[in-house]
Parts: C-alpha cells; structure tokens; sequence
C-alpha cells in the first residue's frame, strides 16, 4: 500500500506548515492563551483562507477533501505548531454532523463554516456519562409545535466563543440507549441557556451549559428524531483521528526539541547527546513514534470503512497515541530538565497538549477495554 500523500493532500501540508511556521511562534501563543477568548480570530479567519476548514469537508458538503487522511493532514500539522484554534469542535464535530444530517436550510451553515464566519460547539458530554456517548440524560419534549429542552452538559469546548451549539437530547428511552437521542441547533443567546465558562490546561477554553427549559421550533431538529447516536458515534471517530493525528505532531515537535537540545547542551566538554544513556533513551522515543504513525495511517484510512473495522482501528490508534504520548511527553521533559517546564519555552505547552489528549474521547483504558469488546464481537 501506497502511503505517500497525494500532490493535493502534500500541497495542503506544505502550505499550512510553512504559515503556521511564520505565524505562530510560542510568544503568539501564549497572547492568545492570556486573551478572554482563548482563540485568535485573525488567525483563524486566515487560515480559513488558506482552505484549512475548507479540507474538512467532503466536495459534496462544499468542501474539498473530508477524508480521514485529509484530516489526518491538517490536524498533525496543528499539533505540530500547539494551534489552540476549535478547529476540531466547529468544523470535526459541530460542522461535520450539520453536513451529515441537515437539511437544505440548515446545510447553509455549513458555507459560512468554511469561509471562517461561524463558530460552533458540540454539547453532548454529561457530568455522569465519562466516555460512554450514549449516556445523554438531557431531556427534549414537544410542547405545542416546538421542542423544550432541559439538562447539563459538561466541558463543551468552544462554547463561549460560538454562535451556535448542537446539543444533544433524549426524546424517548432510558439513558444509556443508542434509540431516542437527536441533535438540535440551539442559537447561543436562546433563553434559558447558561454558559459557565474556564479555561483549559491544554490550550482554549471549555464550559458548563446548563439548559433550562431552552425552547427551540422543531425545525433545529437535525435528522430523523431519536436516531442521531450512530451519527455522533462517526463524529467521534473522526474527532478521535484528527486528535491521535494533532497528538502526533506535538510528539514530534517533542522529539524535534528534545533531539536539539541533547545537541547543543554540553556537559563535561561535549553535548550531552553523545552520552551513550541518553542516546538509547532518545532512540526508544523515535522508534516508538514510529510505531505511533503507523497506528494515526491505519485509523485515517479505515475511517470510511464499515462501523466495526473502523471503530477497532480508532479504538487502537487511541489506546496506543495515549500510551506512546505520556511516553515522549515526560522523557521529553526529563532529557531537558527545568527549562522544560518554563511557560516561556515551547515543550511546556506541547507536553500538557500530549498528556491532556488522552483525557478527551476516552483514555486509553476505554479504549482497550472497547477494542477487545470490538474484536469479541
């Protein structure tokens, strides 16, 4: 098999590498981590620009890729540069399942996605549901024409910053059934809606959004009632290949500076890399990198694949980035000493957007645990 980018897909790599090289140093971003909003609005108006949100989208949604590779691309180019940008929840997430279940209105969003003029949050987490996506207690009930909508939902990243959430809701069945649950777009400023805002150890910001009888006309519906779970099962796994993908790029950016400063510290008269020791140390990280991309390739390009091949490959490919990645993030840390912990140097940010990766859609016990349940069944 052929695993060598196509001249778009290196074209588009190229372009976004060199931008992001010029424009987002350590310095950009932590301005942008200080600010209120957590994100840079040129830089994501720019990179809209560039076609970055654009290659997240298939050519029928209006965009030009949307395939697991394509998102592969994009997002290990951004772990690479510590991009903070909600990339993943407005165009991954919240976008993507607008492409796939909306209707002719509600497509015309995806449009102003694209072009960099819509910020979206998907709310779906609970307090009680861990990684389980069928746990959705919220509640939404008809009431005279339109749908009313009450519950919680726990660390929605991009809420604040968005013009729009897609939440989703329980209209029939117990918690925890794949039956009964559907998406609603909910305008950021509908009455009864609360959003608790935080910043994140990672980069960007999150929040606690509490509806209250958050009443919407039946028409933000998206798809059929009830049947959205195996619609936000595919999200989630193509969110789960663009972070093992971005993880990627930060271990490699890791490993970049970890080599160069084994290069240039000198201990005794001579660079403490020719230390027979640290030596093997730096050559297990690069040898279990390997390994790593290897596990992101199989997972983006399975990601069109029947739902239990492609889950088993998501599953695996997040078990082992999580493993490898607290792996490259503390011997990163150790090989530096202290200056890696300093706020001011690159691997400070990149080590914390290592770890904290392996914490969002599943950690790697879930998924080892889903992978075997997976392959049992």
């Amino acid at each position: 098999m052929n695993f060598d980018l196509t001249e778009e897909r290196q074209m588009l790599q190229d372009t976004l590498r060199r931008f992001l090289r010029e424009r987002y140093d350590t310095a950009t971003r932590n301005q942008i981590l200080d600010s209120d909003s957590g994100m840079s609005a040129d830089i994501w108006s720019e990179l809209a620009e560039l076609g970055v949100i654009g290659a997240l989208f298939t050519e029928e949604q209006g965009g030009f890729g949307g395939k697991g590779f394509d998102i592969s691309v994009v997002f290990e180019e951004l772990g690479r540069a510590g991009v903070v940008e909600p990339f993943l929840d407005t165009a991954v997430l919240a976008g993507g399942l607008i492409a796939d279940l909306g209707n002719a209105d509600q497509l015309s969003h995806v449009e102003e996605i694209i072009g960099g003029g819509l910020q979206l949050a998907f709310a779906h987490g609970e307090p009680t549901s861990r990684y389980e996506l069928t746990q959705v207690s919220t509640s939404a009930m008809e009431k005279d024409g339109d749908v009313v909508l009450n519950g919680r939902k726990a660390v929605v990243v991009n809420a604040e910053a968005a013009d729009m959430l897609v939440v989703s809701a329980r209209e029939s069945g117990a918690v925890g059934d794949a039956e009964g649950i559907s998406l609603f777009l909910v305008p950021k400023d509908a009455k009864g809606l609360t959003i608790q805002g935080y910043a994140l150890l990672a980069g960007g910001r999150a929040a606690e959004v509490t509806l209250d009888d958050v009443t919407v006309p039946a028409s933000a519906r998206l798809g059929a009632a009830g049947k959205a779970a195996s619609a936000i099962e595919a999200r989630i796994a193509a969110a789960n290949v663009a972070q093992t993908a971005e993880t990627l790029g930060a271990m490699d950016t890791a490993c970049g500076l970890t080599k160069d400063y084994l290069g240039t510290r000198k201990q005794f008269g001579r660079p403490i890399g020719t230390f027979q020791a640290l030596a093997h140390r730096m050559s297990d990280l690069l040898i279990e990198m390997e390994q790593a991309r290897s596990a992101v390739i199989i997972a983006a390009g399975h990601l069109e694949a029947d739902r239990g091949t492609r889950e088993r490959h998501v599953s695996a490919a997040k078990n082992l980035i999580g493993r490898v990645g607290r792996l490259v993030g503390e011997e990163a840390i150790q090989l530096h000493g202290g200056i890696a912990m300093t706020q001011e140097y690159e691997l400070a940010h990149i080590a914390k957007r290592i770890i904290m990766a392996d914490h969002r859609f599943g950690d790697v016990d879930h998924h080892l645990e889903r992978f075997i349940a997976l392959s049992a069944a």
